[in-house]
């Protein structure tokens, strides 16, 4: 790698430096004095700093600072009223940040696709290796539970809704690259800062707890999996995946165990009541679910990631979850 191309470089920072895709996204969006200042930007530094590492007067800083924002290839943060601007840290943040404009260029969503398909998997096994927990998980439709299953604040997604300060609503920017399907697409739900970002850069808008909720009720009739941080408290996003175009599910296929958990909850079929007509079967994502020589539902449950998505749609309410996962599968 040339220590002269700040492109790579920039690449490099984010644990990309042998992808010449995540060097090329960098340069179409960033000029070379926004890359010079990206680089300078890492350990998070106020103006003045970021002036004296770049060699930028004040002004031009300030120029740059508000260019990089809306691209979202720079960041900020605010302590005792001092505001320090950080670089994009790793791919998925870049991933969400630059793709999710309405005007996003399709040059750069079809290098994002590209990316998608080819380097990415690989990319979460590097993240596998050094992150001590998994950095997402599904998190159930709140639908039917088995009787006694402890349901906690973080395995329901809509207490994470009414507990949220602020929310906003964004395109799902995994859809808006890859095209594959007609799902919904302004779907993914941002919580808290993440609302505040997202409205701030008008990537997003404002939205209520009770639009959230129908959002999600969309979702899940249209067999979308709900994804969150693997965290006890929720406060970025909540994701509402498909099958064909989110990034979440390659590094899974791929054989990345500590990518992405499974919910605590396993799917249970009451064969007394299944009528075998196969449209949980359908919905599964993760071929989890197949009909018996009897025809009746059976469920897999070590393919189970435990969203639900199988209940929603049964015209017998012959499926339920139950709590079957162990405490390695409550997040830290």
């Amino acid at each position: 790698m040339s220590e002269l191309d700040p492109y790579k470089e920039l690449a490099a920072s984010i644990g990309a430096g042998e992808s010449e895709i995540i060097a090329k996204i960098f340069e179409l969006l960033a000029t070379e004095d926004e890359a010079k200042l990206l680089l300078a930007a890492s350990p998070p530094a106020t103006v003045e700093q970021l002036a004296q590492k770049s060699g930028f007067a004040r002004e031009k800083v300030l120029e740059l600072t508000g260019s990089l924002f809306q691209k979202g290839l720079l960041f900020y943060s605010e302590k005792a009223g001092v505001r320090r601007y950080y670089r994009v840290r790793h791919v998925p943040q870049l991933h969400d940040a630059t793709a999710v404009a309405e005007d996003a260029p399709r040059e750069l969503l079809d290098l994002w696709r590209l990316y998608t398909d080819t380097e990415w998997p690989n990319y979460a096994k590097k993240v596998e290796a050094f992150l001590p927990q998994a950095p997402i998980r599904v998190i159930p439709v709140n639908v039917s539970f088995q009787g006694g299953s402890r349901i906690l604040a973080f395995d329901d997604v809509r207490s994470v809704v009414h507990g949220a300060r602020n929310l906003a609503v964004t395109r799902c920017t995994c859809r808006a690259i890859a095209r594959r399907c007609d799902k919904p697409l302004e779907v993914c739900i941002q919580v808290n800062r993440a609302a505040e970002y997202a409205v701030e850069r008008g990537t997003g808008r404002p939205i209520s707890k009770e639009e959230a909720l129908e959002i999600l009720r969309r979702c899940e009739e249209e067999g979308l999996v709900h994804v969150v941080d693997n965290r006890k408290e929720v406060d970025h996003v909540i994701c509402n995946c498909c099958k064909c175009c989110c990034m979440n599910w390659p590094p899974l296929k791929a054989g990345v165990k500590r990518f992405i958990l499974p919910s605590r909850f396993v799917a249970r079929v009451d064969q007394s009541l299944c009528s075998g007509c196969g449209t949980c079967a359908e919905r599964c994502f993760f071929d989890a679910i197949k009909l018996t020589d009897e025809e009746v539902a059976k469920v897999d449950p070590e393919k189970c990631m435990g969203c639900g998505v199988c209940m929603v749609k049964c015209p017998t309410e012959a499926i339920s979850l139950e709590e079957a996962r162990s405490e390695e599968f409550i997040p830290q």
